[in-house]
Formats: structure tokens, C-alpha cells, sequence
């Protein structure tokens, strides 16, 4: 492996010096903690370029996509490297080019792979309570059928088990999302992307500033990026939790709106027919809301209680290597 990662790492230097438009910067998560509002908000800046795509995850995941050479339309994935390298080309040479994934921040091999690319690149990464931004992962990951235990902490309990390969879903297309506690590890996450760029270039943002000052965030990441920011700011709320209603009646609507099957190609004929694609969009959404989702629950307070002991170290640890006070601010000096 480690020959193949530094094969991987030569061939982006190699990208690097054949001139091809890379990322300028990077939104590296975590889940569930703005990056969908920030990609948006960043995406309608005229001097900033992001593809339609977030989540291309490939710099994370490039490894497993290099053996399975496939660009696929733009709406997937990319890839491989040409695929990757072709979403950025439409950028004007004055914008700033970027990209948001999330899993770029708990794979620590990342940021190397960023540096190989773009060793001037610019970082945002953005930073949720552990126990608020888990129980939401967790939900976020049952919706899209990555997690299949319902309860958040059996889900959490399980995470030995599956790192021996036991009781991961058979169709989770991402096992390595399952290691919930693995996504806490701030200081090692921090220090990844601060040893490949320097602190000068990492941006780190709190969500609880995020959600309270979203204006004022967001304004701040501009003049990271050295944009324009004194633009009017279209607040977006992209990507909200919520807790899936039924298991059945989500795999439903999927087979329909994403379905190769007879029915779900006859089903998805007739509606191009019919709507504009806007309007499709819409009403799955609007069915979505009232028969998949509902509001969700928080975590039972003894296992919020447990956890946030759990993970009390890791939150001093950060406080302490970004110099602010982030255990008052979780709450953390009571636990």
C-alpha cells in the first residue's frame, strides 16, 4: 500500500506540473456541520468556482477509484484522476477554483494528497460539539442507507465489531463512515492539514460561530480566499438532520427517482414527459418530507452524558491546540 500511495502522490505532483486546472482551495468538513450552506453560499460568489458536484471525495477515496477507471456523467463521482481534474476546467482563469468534501477530514491521508496536487491551496475546515455532530452523522447515514441500526448508541457500540469486518451493512457503500469515533480526532486532523500548509492557509471555523454569525462566517472565508467580500450574502440552509420515517417507504422513492428497473424507467419517462425537471426535483422532495422524514430525536441524555466523557480529552486537546476555549463552549467544563 504504501508503494501505491506514493505512486498515487506522484502522479498528482505530475498533474501539478502539466499546467491542468486544479482546486485553489478546499472545504474539508466535517458532516453535518455547514459545508453544504458554505459550498452553496461560496458557489454563487461570481469570483468563485465549484462544480455542481460536492462530495467528489476523490482525493480521499482515490486509491479504491483508480481501480475502477469510470468518469461517469457529471452528476457521479469521479473516478478517476481525468474525471476529477475535468470538473474544475470550466473555471474562468480570474475565479477561484474549489471543492467540498467532507471525508477529507477524517482520512488523514488527505491532506498529503492535497499538497501533492496544489501546494498552495488554501483549507476550510469546520468544527461541530462531537456528541451533536455524531447523532446527526448517524441520521444523515441511515437516510442514505450507509447505517442500518436505527439506534445511535448500538450504532456506536458496534464500531469494534465492524472494523473486523462484522455486522456492516451489505449495501453500505462507505464501511469506513461507520467508525464514528474515528471522525473525532480533531487534533490529528488539525495538525494533518497544518504540517502540508502551515497554519496561514488552514481556516478553521466553529459551527456554533457558523450557525450564529452566518454572515460574518462566511465573509471571513472570502477574505480567506482573497474574494471579493462585500457582495450581498444569500443565507442558504442546505441539508438539514432529520430521521427517517420509514425504511421501506425511503427505499421506494429511491428505486423511483434513481431505479434502473422497467418500472422505475417507465415511471421516470412519464414524469419527464410531463414536468420540467425543477418541478420533479420539487415534488420528490415534497413527498420525501411528509411520507420519509420527520423531525429527529435527540439522543437519550445517559448516552449524550457517556459519550461527552468519552470524549472530553479530545475536546481539551483541541481547546488547547487552537488556543480558545471550545470546553465552555460545549459544555464540557460540566462533564
Amino acid at each position: 500500500m504504501a508503494g501505491a500511495e506514493e505512486e498515487l502522490l506522484t502522479e498528482l505532483r505530475r498533474v501539478r506540473a502539466s499546467g491542468r486546472r486544479t482546486p485553489d482551495f478546499f472545504i474539508v468538513g466535517h458532516a453535518k456541520c455547514g459545508t453544504t450552506a458554505l459550498y452553496e453560499m461560496l458557489q454563487a460568489h461570481p469570483q468563485i468556482y465549484m462544480p455542481a458536484i460536492k462530495e467528489t471525495q476523490f482525493l480521499s477515496r482515490a486509491l479504491h477509484y483508480r481501480e475502477q477507471p469510470h468518469a461517469g456523467p457529471a452528476t457521479v463521482r469521479p473516478r478517476t484522476l481525468d474525471a476529477y481534474l475535468s470538473l474544475f476546467a470550466p473555471a474562468a482563469p480570474e475565479q477561484n477554483a474549489g471543492e467540498a468534501s467532507t471525508d477529507y477530514l477524517r482520512t488523514l491521508a488527505t491532506a498529503p494528497r492535497i499538497a501533492a496536487l496544489q501546494p498552495d491551496a488554501r483549507i476550510v475546515a469546520i468544527f461541530r460539539e462531537p456528541v451533536s455532530f455524531l447523532s446527526s452523522l448517524h441520521l444523515q447515514l441511515l437516510q442514505v442507507g450507509i447505517e442500518t441500526e436505527s439506534d445511535f448508541a448500538t450504532a456506536m457500540e458496534l464500531e469494534q465489531e465492524r472494523s473486523e469486518g462484522r455486522k456492516v451493512p451489505r449495501r453500505s457503500g462507505w464501511p469506513p463512515a461507520l467508525m464514528y469515533s474515528q471522525h473525532v480526532r480533531y487534533v490529528d486532523q488539525l495538525r494533518s492539514y497544518h504540517d502540508c500548509f502551515g497554519r496561514e492557509r488552514v481556516l478553521v471555523l466553529i459551527y456554533d460561530d457558523f450557525r450564529r454569525e452566518n454572515e460574518g462566517a462566511v465573509r471571513q472565508v472570502q477574505r480567506f480566499l482573497e474574494v471579493d467580500d462585500s457582495l450581498e450574502i444569500q443565507r442558504a440552509e442546505a441539508n438539514p438532520t432529520v430521521r427517517v420515517r420509514s425504511r421501506r417507504a425511503e427505499r421506494m422513492l429511491h428505486s423511483v427517482s434513481v431505479g434502473r428497473g422497467p418500472v422505475s424507467v417507465a415511471a421516470k419517462t412519464a414524469m419527464k414527459a410531463l414536468t420540467s425537471e425543477r418541478l420533479r426535483r420539487g415534488a420528490l422532495r415534497a413527498v420525501k418530507r411528509v411520507v420519509v422524514e420527520k423531525e429527529p430525536q435527540p439522543p437519550d441524555e445517559r448516552v449524550t452524558q457517556a459519550l461527552r466523557r468519552r470524549f472530553k480529552g479530545e475536546v481539551v486537546a483541541a481547546s488547547e491546540y487552537l488556543g480558545r476555549d471550545l470546553v465552555s463552549l460545549w459544555g464540557y467544563d460540566e462533564v
